[in-house]
């Protein structure tokens, strides 16, 4: 049956508040994992004009200057205005970090082995049920207005601080409206750029600018068309911006660091989490999954659930919808899903190589899709499609 919609995706930009904590608990962790690969992390940041808190439960050997790592993260995002309250040397950093709790860890941490670097019997860091998803809309096997909401944010911050756009400032939201027939991407409806700026700008400036080297650099021509809407900074002036103007916590994007809503999602946060909490891991390995799924020509179209609890280590369950896309019946790639990939939290980390200092890399413009970088993104690789096929019968 023929089937006509539009679906919206939004991005932000590194400099939005709620991206500003997620990176900031993202340098945390690295910080950790650079002195101590094992170091169990949960990390939370507020952020409110030049308020900054730490909360969560951190146990480690490594250690930490908290002031100092939030001081520089902010600088590397841009905010290094002295006129501005959110400025690295006006904040006020309130630390509230514990120890993870024994009884968490109890579970977590398994029985002992004769391997000290791996422990196979490592629980899962909470219950919890993972998505991952992947489609051909793109070459990085994703739903296309989360790419092209993406591609936006990251040009805005290339314009700036590569390209020394002097007006342009950190804060910014990126949005994509796609008109899909028979469900294939075909044009683009609308498209909305909001970017903070200095003073003097004028609005005609900023919307040249926008058009010119934002929208025009990084939307495939072919999905722009005479009808297709733009709104540029649709409230006339975004001066005031980032902490200064609205509060931020870690977490609260998730739909921005997965699909653009396309695909579902479990529920956890990514950022400020080492991969004992599966939250993290088992999400990376869903998209794993899901994608070489996809890269094999098993389906055009896949969802992939993993669902663990608390303490144990093999998932309670593994299921997958193909939307009918699929060459082979659903419950076939379920079975060879426990064939070719290890689903243990441990097996994960291994797997994936999960204990190296790479999460600030992950923090912005989605953690899936970055065909860029596979050795930081190894979730992204493409290197169990002839396992599957195998597996399914289709070799």
């Amino acid at each position: 049956m023929s089937k006509s919609f539009v679906f919206a995706s939004e991005s932000v930009t590194e400099g939005h508040p709620d991206k500003v904590c997620d990176t900031i608990s993202d340098a945390v962790l690295d910080n950790c994992l650079q002195q101590d690969k094992f170091s169990r992390v949960a990390c939370e940041t507020l952020v409110k004009e030049n308020l900054v808190v730490l909360a969560g439960e951190i146990t480690t050997k490594a250690n930490l200057d908290y002031v100092k790592i939030v001081k520089e993260t902010v600088q590397q995002i841009g905010y290094n205005d002295p006129q501005c309250l959110f400025y690295p040397e006006k904040l006020h950093i309130v630390c509230a970090i514990s120890k993870q709790s024994p009884d968490i860890a109890l579970g977590v941490d398994g029985k002992k082995t004769s391997s000290v670097h791996v422990n196979y019997d490592q629980g899962a860091g909470d219950q919890g049920l993972m998505f991952g998803f992947a489609c051909t809309e793109t070459p990085e096997l994703m739903p296309a207005p989360i790419t092209f909401a993406h591609r936006l944010s990251r040009r805005l911050t290339e314009l700036r601080k590569k390209e020394g756009c002097s007006w342009l400032r950190p804060d910014g939201k990126t949005q994509v409206s796609l008109y899909y027939e028979d469900h294939r991407p075909v044009r683009i409806e609308a498209i909305v750029v909001s970017t903070q700026h200095s003073a003097e700008v004028s609005k005609k400036e900023i919307e040249e600018t926008i058009k010119k080297e934002v929208i025009q650099k990084a939307i495939p021509e072919e999905y722009l068309h005479k009808k297709t809407v733009f709104y540029i900074n649709p409230t006339g002036r975004f001066v005031v911006g980032g902490p200064d103007a609205d509060s931020g916590v870690t977490g609260r994007k998730i739909i921005v660091d997965t699909y653009g809503g396309m695909g579902r999602h479990g529920g956890g946060a990514f950022s400020g989490k080492d991969p004992s909490k599966v939250d993290r891991s088992a999400a990376y390995m869903a998209r794993y999954i899901a994608k070489n799924i996809v890269a094999a020509k098993i389906a055009s179209k896949v969802e992939v659930q993993i669902a663990y609890v608390i303490g144990r280590a093999d998932p309670v369950s593994v299921s997958v919808d193909t939307f009918e896309t699929a060459l082979v019946d659903d419950r076939k790639i379920e079975k060879a899903i426990r064939e070719v990939f290890r689903l243990k939290p441990a097996e994960i980390i291994e797997d994936l190589d999960l204990l190296r200092p790479i999460y600030s890399k992950t923090t912005n413009y989605g953690h899936f899709g970055r065909n860029d970088q596979y050795d930081i993104f190894s979730w992204e690789k493409t290197d169990k499609v002839d396992d599957l096929l195998v597996a399914v019968g289709l070799d």
